[in-house]
């Protein structure tokens, strides 16, 4: 699983109460009912995740200079 994979996965887990973001070919599975607060949150959590990753590549790449 790809680092990418692994945080939106756990944002799932943590803001949205999904285990898998894998294809598991059930609706019950597959399909969710959420609340819009809970999305919001999973949003925030992703924004803040690529905002950091962005910080992270930046300083590896003065680093690198």
């Amino acid at each position: 699983m790809s680092q990418i994979e692994t945080i939106l996965t756990l944002i799932a887990q943590k803001h949205l109460g999904i285990e898998t973001l894998e294809t598991r070919r059930s609706d019950s599975l597959d399909f969710h009912d959420t609340a819009v607060w809970c999305i919001k949150d999973a949003l925030e959590a992703a924004f803040r995740a690529g905002v950091e990753q962005g910080r992270n590549a930046s300083q590896s790449d003065k680093a690198n200079t």
